[in-house]
């Protein structure tokens, strides 16, 4: 796993930057434990996060390989003496699983400080974004599962306050269904044959792979409508294909509908159109 967890100084100003954790230092497969920066032994800071609002509110789902931009706000609380300038304080997100932010199996830190404005003397607003990078392996197909939510905050001097168990962060592999409905065009009372195949990411290989034994519908709309309905549910074969058969009656378009898992998004094929004659 990668471990998106350093806070350095640029220029004059704190920045939270991602970095690959050596290997002797990554998460173990089979400890689950993690070791982090130095910044980890820094003194504690009393700041407190709170109203986290991750990609809002909804799953982060992840293709392949392509980098995904997760928006979150949050806001931070803090003692009226402290300085909170750019140039002594920066804070961020993070998301995590595992039982503990102190010791996560695998964690994501914000690239970058959020950017905040000030409330009052002792509450900020914030906003920032988290990036997955799958291509980069920073997930495994078993965490396809629901995260926490979390915060990380630092001082030019190193004082530092790590929060964790600030919501539930559903993550997800990215699906995508195809249809095809031949002949075309087909004369009334014809059989139509509908093919299709569903997939999703493989964040292993950064590859789509075929989604077997999944219950997938195939829905009708009739030219001229909006509203899709349900023809009948089958479900994929050992490769992810899909494939059934209808008999012609009036023009329209032909898809399927996956509905999800708790590890998979929901997708909708394009639908593909049929003359009737």
């Amino acid at each position: 796993m990668r471990i998106r967890a350093t806070v350095a100084a640029v220029s004059g100003a704190l920045v939270l930057s991602a970095f690959a954790v050596p290997a002797a230092q990554a998460a173990d497969a089979t400890s689950g434990k993690a070791t982090l920066s130095s910044a980890s032994a820094a003194a504690s800071l009393n700041v407190t996060f709170s109203k986290v609002k991750v990609n809002n509110g909804k799953a982060i789902v992840v293709g392949a390989s392509a980098k995904v931009a997760v928006p979150v706000t949050y806001t931070v609380t803090h003692a009226a003496s402290l300085d909170v300038s750019e140039d002594n304080f920066a804070s961020g997100p993070l998301i995590y699983r595992g039982t503990s932010v102190a010791s996560p199996a695998n964690e994501i830190i914000s690239d970058d400080p959020g950017t905040c404005t000030k409330a009052s003397t002792t509450v900020l607003n914030c906003k920032a974004t988290i990036y997955i990078r799958p291509a980069d392996d920073d997930l495994a197909n078993a965490e396809a599962v629901t995260w926490k939510a979390g915060g990380l905050a630092i001082t030019a001097n190193g004082a530092k306050k790590t929060q964790g168990d600030l919501g539930n962060v559903p993550v997800r592999r990215a699906a995508q269904l195809t249809a095809d409905a031949t002949p075309e065009p087909v004369k009334k009372g014809k059989t139509i044959t509908v093919t299709g195949k569903l997939s999703r990411a493989n964040w292993e290989t950064h590859k789509n792979a075929g989604y077997a034994g999944q219950s997938v519908k195939l829905q009708f709309r009739k030219n001229g409508s909006t509203t899709y309905t349900t023809v009948k549910t089958i479900k994929t074969s050992s490769t992810g294909a899909l494939k059934t058969t209808v008999t012609a009656t009036v023009d329209g378009y032909f898809r399927y509908s996956f509905a999800g898992t708790a590890s998979t998004s929901a997708v909708n094929a394009t639908g593909d159109f049929v003359d009737v004659k």
